[in-house]
């Protein structure tokens, strides 16, 4: 594969990606939390991006990447990719700019996630993650409708439209000495990570993965992108990409301090902790970056600390089975 030599985008991206999705996107909610800070000696700053639109920080890359199209691009219509954030993002952004929506999903995806997918208007195409290559079924989706294809994380309207996230939070904490990011395909790394070294270079940035598919670690180890033999078995499901993206690679391999990863039991412990505390119903995946933050040992007492918390998309018998 191809891996481009400079980063695809930088502050001047997100900005006018903040721009562009202003009119659809919410500016969600900074949790400040005196428990988790006193966990960890620290000032811990949660931004809640389980209660933007379609319940994550995908609406975000989604509706910056429809947006920036053109009219006769938007008329073609949308093919994506997606376990479950994108889709929805994807489905609800087209619906916003009427254009049609075919989204390739797995067949095991949440059904949570997959009816609020096919809420919003979108086609779905079903394969099997375990069998097939997600791309190459996409490719195969396109050559036969046609329209513009906009990955998850491997493009550069999605990455910048994902750091607004960070732009926001920011913009109403102040300067951080350390953010940690949840990392799946490195998109919402790529935006945040933009973000916090414009705003201050010395800003410590934490990937986190699950330990099941830790292929940035590996990636950064080797010195090339990993390409795992098969897709991770976790219960973060908007994390078990088997690769980071050639976009999004160069970018978090060069702004992206520290690759961490967290166990399952580590993420079901933070999503109960979120509950009971804050009362915030956060998927697994959304709740990765503040379980790196908990338990990994990376925060130094005094810091001012952000967390992206990234999703809540799960359904209520998922939830109450690993909160048990």
């Amino acid at each position: 594969m191809t891996v481009p030599e400079s980063p695809a985008i930088d502050i001047d991206d997100v900005e006018a990606a903040a721009e562009r999705i202003a009119p659809f996107a919410l500016r969600t909610p900074v949790i400040s939390s005196t428990v988790i800070s006193n966990m960890v000696n620290a000032e811990v700053f949660c931004k809640a991006e389980s209660l933007q639109r379609t319940g994550s920080f995908k609406f975000r890359g989604a509706t910056n990447a429809i947006a920036a199209l053109s009219d006769k691009e938007r008329q073609s219509g949308i093919v994506a990719f997606s376990s479950g954030n994108h889709a929805q993002a994807i489905s609800r952004a087209a619906a916003l700019h009427d254009c049609a929506a075919t989204i390739v999903m797995p067949t095991d995806a949440p059904a949570m996630k997959r009816a609020a997918t096919e809420h919003w208007g979108a086609t779905i195409v079903e394969y099997d993650r375990y069998a097939e290559n997600r791309d190459d079924v996409a490719a195969r989706v396109h050559a036969e409708i046609g329209g513009v294809v906009i990955p998850p994380f491997n493009n550069r309207h999605v990455m910048a439209g994902q750091g607004t996230a960070t732009l926001e939070l920011i913009d109403e904490v102040g300067d951080l000495d350390m953010l940690f990011v949840c990392l799946g395909g490195g998109g919402l790394l790529a935006g945040s990570a933009t973000v916090a070294k414009a705003h201050n270079p010395g800003m410590v940035v934490v990937g986190v993965e699950p330990e099941a598919g830790n292929k940035n670690a590996q990636s950064r180890e080797a010195g090339h992108i990993v390409t795992l033999s098969e897709v991770p078995r976790t219960i973060a499901d908007g994390q078990q990409t088997i690769a980071a993206g050639t976009l999004t690679w160069p970018l978090n391999n060069e702004r992206c301090d520290v690759f961490t990863a967290v166990s399952d039991d580590e993420i079901i412990d933070t999503m109960r902790l979120l509950f009971l505390h804050h009362k915030l119903v956060v998927e697994p995946s959304g709740a990765t970056a503040l379980a790196g933050a908990i338990h990994r040992g990376l925060i130094e007492p005094g810091m001012r600390v952000g967390v992206t918390l990234s999703g809540g998309n799960i359904d209520l018998a998922t939830f109450a089975r690993l909160l048990a």
